[in-house]
């Protein structure tokens, strides 16, 4: 496979494209100008010479009668290399005087004056046409005046005018080609150092590329690129953190588990082994709860980038999230109630993780909270809102302040919490521009999803 060309290359390629094109263009429109001026030149003193020669004719004897002038001549000489014709016909085309009869040529139009063009010797040539009338007592009638010659002076000035007009030209040109590629590569080096910046970087380096002082195309380019590489970073960084939570936190349950298997499979006593083993089964369940919420807060990140935005009800988040009855599971006999009115509540996100986010917040107020527990949703001002109410006092001060964090659990939750739901909420909210909200009043404890509300939304 051909190594393809570099940039700067390209450029110049069509710079001297372009140079060629013009210089084509140009010189076809110089040669056309000196063919032109050659032919009015010579053409003037073709009809100078005839001129001469027509006012030379004089009647005797009730004959014209022509002396050639030796100024026609004269000015027939400054061709000297090319031939000459001339011919004087009295009335009725009888030749007065000029060259052999088998030279002869014959005007396209007899009779008229002009110039035209014809084979001399077969030779091209040009010739004009002067007629000079008559009206004396001895003669009446017209003579007219036949002057040629052929046509290589004329292709020699339109050579020398074309030359003399084109070199200028040509040095103007490859002048014109060392400036475009100094321009060029001045215009380059901007992208080299980029290129050599990005060539030296770690391949885990995903900082952004500086955009100071360069051009406006470039910055918009860059900035596309930093954008990418910035959301590249963050869904690297969710790995890294998937990664290292899972270790870390897999550990001790895993040993746990271990542990009390083989416990439980030493133990002799019936009551002992069913102890054992419902403290298995509670370790197993909070494995499985912790891997969930891990897997969970990885999707819902890598989705906050990567999944289109759509207009989604958070009524019907709330609604959806009672329909699946998963509370029934995480707290049997807990009442739950559902507050959404008759008004819209729009926003342009990811109906997956609102879903999530709205499930953790679910299942953190049946876990810590104390009943009945109500979810719903509401518009406020320009705010979208997703919450959950229950009838405890809230987490303490000291767990509120870190309130969604990883890992984030109360003295209390013991095994029956990862630390990780509320994570998962904060993560939603930061990824679609909004917030994650606490209030504690009268009626108990609520933590709310607060998102930009859709201004167009019916």
């Amino acid at each position: 496979m051909a190594e393809p060309r570099a940039l700067a290359t390209r450029v110049l390629v069509a710079v001297l494209s372009i140079l060629l094109l013009g210089g084509v263009l140009v010189a076809a429109s110089t040669w056309w100008n000196g063919q032109q001026a050659a032919r009015q030149s010579y053409d003037r003193i073709l009809l100078g010479a005839a001129n001469d020669i027509a006012e030379s004719i004089r009647i005797q004897g009730g004959a014209p009668v022509v002396v050639l002038p030796v100024s026609a001549f004269e000015l027939l000489a400054q061709a000297p290399d090319d031939r000459v014709y001339y011919a004087v016909h009295g009335p009725g085309g009888v030749l007065i005087t000029g060259l052999d009869p088998q030279f002869w040529i014959e005007p396209p139009r007899p009779g008229r004056a002009g110039f035209f063009d014809a084979a001399l010797d077969g030779e091209p040539a040009r010739f004009v046409t002067v007629t000079r009338r008559f009206v004396e007592r001895e003669f009446s009638g017209s003579v007219e005046v036949v002057v040629g010659q052929t046509l290589r002076a004329r292709a020699t000035m339109t050579r020398e005018l074309s030359i003399d007009a084109l070199l200028p030209m040509a040095l103007a040109g490859g002048a014109l080609l060392l400036i475009a590629w100094a321009v060029v590569r001045t215009a380059m080096r901007p992208l080299e150092a980029i290129t050599e910046d990005l060539a030296r970087r770690d391949p885990y380096d995903l900082t952004a590329v500086p955009t100071e002082g360069l051009p406006r195309e470039m910055q918009v380019m860059l900035g596309a690129m930093n954008r990418f590489m910035g959301r590249l970073d963050g869904q690297v960084d969710a790995m890294r953190t998937l990664i290292s939570d899972t270790a870390h936190q897999l550990r001790t349950p895993v040993a746990a588990i271990r542990i009390q298997a083989e416990s439980a499979m030493s133990e002799d006593e019936p009551a002992l082994r069913s102890r054992a083993l419902d403290r298995l089964l509670s370790r197993t369940r909070s494995l499985g709860t912790l891997l969930e919420q891990l897997l969970s807060r990885a999707l819902v990140v890598h989705r906050g980038d990567s999944a289109p935005r759509v207009l989604v009800d958070l009524r019907d988040v709330a609604l959806e999230i009672m329909e699946h009855d998963d509370h029934a599971l995480i707290s049997p006999g807990t009442p739950l109630k559902l507050a959404i009115g008759d008004r819209p509540v729009m926003v342009r996100a990811d109906a997956f993780s609102l879903g999530e986010a709205g499930r953790n917040l679910l299942s953190n107020a049946l876990a810590h909270g104390a009943p009945p527990v109500t979810i719903g949703a509401e518009r406020r001002g320009t705010d979208a809102i997703l919450w959950v109410r229950d009838n405890g006092p809230g987490p303490r001060d000291a767990v509120l302040a870190r309130l969604g964090e990883r890992f984030n659990r109360s003295a209390d939750s013991r095994e029956s919490g990862a630390g990780i739901g509320l994570s998962i909420v904060k993560s939603v909210a930061t990824a679609f521009g909004g917030r994650m909200e606490t209030a504690q009043d009268a009626e108990g404890f609520r933590i709310a999803l607060v998102l930009p509300a859709e201004r167009d939304a019916p």
